[in-house]
C-alpha cells in the first residue's frame, strides 16, 4: 500500500521558511502531499499568491499531490479528531510541520501534541526549526510587510522568485497613448497582499514574451481611479492584448505616487523612469 508523507501548513508564498518544511516530504521515500487551505477567512492582509499559484509552485519544489482543505469542514475538528481525519485519508508515515504549527479548533492543537500523536501511531515526525533571515524569522507576515515596506528586493530574496500578480488587461481611457507612452491597464487583484503605492521597475509577460516595463499601483492621484490600478509603461510593445490575463512582476520601488500639476510633468516623470528601467533592464 502506498505510504504518504504529509506537510501541513498554510504555505502562502512558498517562501523559503516553507520549502525548509515541504522538503521533510520531498525528501521521503513516500508520496508527497502538501495539506493546506485556499484561503482562511479570518485572515488578514490578503494572501501573497493565488492558491492556482501556490499549487503550481508547490508542484514545481517537488510534491506530488496538493490537498486544499475546506476551512468551515475542518475549523471546529478538535486537534485529535484533525489528525484521524487526515490518517482515514491517507496510509500517513510521515508527518512535517514548522515549529510554530497550530492547528484543530481554537487553534488548540501544537507541534508537542503533534509529536505525542505521531510517536502514538508509529508515525515519522518532522519538526522545521525557525528559518532566520538578516535576523528575522522568515514568515508570510514578514513578506507582507515587506511589501508594504517597499522592500521588494528582500522580499523577491524570501520567495525566491519576484512577487507577481495575474489579472486581465482592461481599457483604459487611451491618454497615455496621445502622449507616446501607451499602457497597459490592470485592477490590483483585491484579495492579493497590499504592496506600496508608488511607481514600480517590473516585468510583464504577454503571450509568453517577458518585457521591461514601468508600472504605476494605486489609484493614479493626477487622474484618480475609485480601485486600485496597475497601470504599465512596457518597453519595446506597441500590440493589443485586452481581455489576456497578463503577469506582472514587481522588481525594484522607484518612486512614490505624486500628483501632478500638469500633463509636461507627468510625461517627463514617465521618461525618467523608463529611461531607469531601459539602462537596468532585466530581460
Amino acid at each position: 500500500m502506498q505510504k504518504y508523507a504529509i506537510a501541513l501548513g498554510m504555505f502562502d508564498g512558498v517562501h523559503i521558511g516553507h520549502k525548509a518544511v515541504l522538503s521533510g516530504a520531498v525528501n521521503s521515500p513516500y508520496q508527497s502531499v502538501a495539506v493546506t487551505f485556499e484561503t482562511i477567512p479570518f485572515k488578514k492582509g490578503g494572501t501573497i499568491m493565488t492558491a492556482e499559484a501556490k499549487k503550481e509552485k508547490l508542484l514545481s519544489f517537488g510534491i506530488d499531490e496538493v490537498l486544499f482543505l475546506e476551512f468551515d469542514k475542518v475549523c471546529n475538528l478538535s486537534p485529535e479528531e484533525f489528525l484521524d481525519y487526515l490518517s482515514n485519508k491517507y496510509n500517513v508515515a510521515k508527518i512535517c510541520c514548522g515549529f510554530n504549527y497550530r492547528f484543530g479548533k481554537e487553534a488548540a492543537g501544537d507541534t508537542k501534541f503533534l509529536k505525542t500523536w505521531c510517536q502514538s501511531k508509529g508515525i515519522e515526525f518532522f519538526e522545521c526549526p525557525e528559518v532566520v533571515f538578516r535576523g528575522q524569522t522568515v514568515s508570510s507576515t514578514r513578506i507582507k510587510e515587506l511589501l508594504l515596506d517597499a522592500d521588494i528586493n528582500t522580499a523577491n530574496i524570501l520567495l525566491e522568485e519576484e512577487f507577481s500578480f495575474k489579472s486581465i488587461v482592461q481599457k483604459g481611457d487611451a491618454r497615455g497613448r496621445t502622449w507616446g507612452f501607451p499602457t497597459l491597464n490592470q485592477r490590483y487583484p483585491e484579495n492579493l497582499a497590499e504592496v506600496k503605492r508608488g511607481v514600480y521597475q517590473t516585468i510583464v509577460t504577454i503571450g509568453g514574451k517577458n518585457y521591461n516595463a514601468v508600472t504605476n499601483i494605486g489609484v493614479r492621484p493626477t487622474y484618480e481611479t475609485p480601485f486600485v490600478a496597475a497601470e504599465s509603461f512596457v518597453l519595446g510593445y506597441d500590440g493589443n492584448c485586452y481581455g489576456e490575463a497578463v503577469t506582472t512582476k514587481l522588481i525594484k520601488y522607484l518612486r512614490e505616487e505624486k500628483k501632478f500639476d500638469n500633463r509636461q510633468e507627468l510625461i517627463e516623470a514617465i521618461k525618467n523612469d523608463a529611461e531607469y528601467v531601459s539602462k537596468n533592464s532585466r530581460v
